[in-house]
Order: structure tokens, then C-alpha cells, then sequence
């Protein structure tokens, strides 16, 4: 039997289509394609702050990637929201937030991508910068436009981290944020970093697997090493 591998939906609103208005579950095509190459079987889990829901959800699924999306409300880990924050979605937080959280305490495999790294470090005490901006050494372009499928900068890899094995001491990848990662959450370590010390992948310390990457590899998973990471999360199923 493959693995089934649960892929959170982010919520959007139809603006031009029938019924305008209508509110959309949506997750890229991307993130199933990379779970279905990598030997996967997908699943989408629509928002819900149903925390039954959720755990039935997570009862038929054995891995969970946590996606991109919109910023995280700076209230979750003690901050007022700065002038540079962009949209927030509270309903998003929530069921990003209990769907992690149960995946933790039930020791299921988990990929935190992006928006869903940030949560990963904000649930487990970490901060966030709400700009790139605002990170002390940030000179690196992070939001490098729509070539979504091309690598734009570098990132240096922690010896002995799952990411290493991949890929060596480093790695090409593209990027597409403007939050990073400030304080890293306890029990974390940090295994990516671009050159001006941005945060890009953290890994568990505990003994269940937990990975966030700032970086989009479900838009490049035709490359062989980026298809590794999700053949490395099912594999931990």
C-alpha cells in the first residue's frame, strides 16, 4: 500500500468565475504531482477549526505537508503586527496550528514548506521576522518574481542534516517570501541558510521527523534531489 501523504489547503475567494464569491479550498497541482513522483498517494485537507475533524483527517493519512501561503498573525508568537506585515488569514492560523500540533504529539512525519516552516517554528516557541527587512544582515533578493521552476539563490548546508545527504554542503534554490525565521524554536536546529544568514530549513532534534524548508521544492520536484525531500518525508511514514 502507498503512503498517504495529507497536503493542507489554503482558502481562496472566486473573483471573476460562477458564483463570484464562492470560497475555493486550493492546494497547487504541484504538491500532488511531487507526492504522486516521490511514490505517494495525496490527500488535500480543506480548513476546518473542527479539532475532531482534524484528528480524523490525520487518522487517514501518514505524513503531512504544511503549505505556503498567507503571513502568520504576529499575535500568535507575542508581537504587534509591523507596518510591512502583509494579509493575514486568522481561520488559516488556526487550522494550521492544530494540524501541526497534532501531527507533533501523534509522531507523524511532517514537511512544514514555506508559510508551513514558519508555522512549524512559531507552534514550537520560535519568532518570525515579519519582513525580511528587518533581519540584521538580510541583503539576498527572497522574492525572486514568477519563475517559480528556476533557482535564484544559494543556501549553505548543516553537516550530518538530512539535506546534506541530499544534496552536499549546498544547494540552489528559489525563493518566494518575506517572512523568515528570527528565533528558532526549541528543539530545533537550523540546517539551511543563505548567505546573508536567512533561516532556510530547520529539522527536528526529536526523534519523530519534522523538516520546514523556506524554499519551494514541490516547484521544482522534476529535479531529482528536490524529489528527494518528499521521498525522504514518505519514507519516514
Amino acid at each position: 500500500m502507498r503512503k498517504v501523504v495529507g497536503i493542507s489547503a489554503n482558502a481562496i475567494i472566486e473573483q471573476g468565475g460562477m458564483p463570484a464569491g464562492c470560497r475555493l479550498s486550493s492546494a497547487a497541482y504541484d504538491f500532488t504531482d511531487a507526492v504522486i513522483a516521490a511514490g505517494g498517494v495525496p490527500l488535500i485537507l480543506p480548513m476546518t477549526a473542527d479539532e475532531e475533524i482534524i484528528k480524523e483527517q490525520l487518522g487517514r493519512i501518514d505524513a503531512l505537508i504544511m503549505t505556503g501561503g498567507q503571513d502568520i498573525n504576529p499575535l500568535l508568537y507575542g508581537q504587534e503586527p509591523h507596518k510591512l506585515l502583509g494579509e493575514v488569514c486568522d481561520e488559516r492560523d488556526e487550522t494550521d496550528y492544530r494540524l501541526i500540533a497534532l501531527a507533533i504529539e501523534e509522531g507523524m512525519p511532517l514537511l512544514g514548506i514555506c508559510r508551513g516552516m514558519q508555522m512549524l517554528n512559531v507552534l514550537c516557541g520560535g519568532t518570525l521576522y515579519q519582513d525580511n527587512s528587518l533581519a540584521p544582515l538580510c541583503s539576498v533578493k527572497h522574492v525572486q518574481g514568477r519563475s517559480s521552476r528556476r533557482c535564484s539563490h544559494s543556501v549553505s548546508l548543516a553537516p550530518g542534516s538530512y539535506l546534506e545527504e541530499i544534496f552536499g554542503p549546498s544547494a540552489l534554490v528559489n525563493s518566494f517570501h518575506h517572512m523568515s525565521i528570527a528565533k528558532v524554536a526549541p528543539g530545533f536546529s537550523v540546517t539551511a541558510r543563505a548567505s546573508d544568514q536567512i533561516v532556510e530549513a530547520i529539522e527536528s532534534e526529536a526523534n519523530s521527523f519534522a523538516m520546514g524548508v523556506q524554499w519551494h521544492p514541490e516547484m521544482l520536484w522534476e529535479d531529482e534531489k528536490m524529489l528527494d525531500i518528499f521521498r525522504l518525508l514518505i519514507s519516514k511514514a
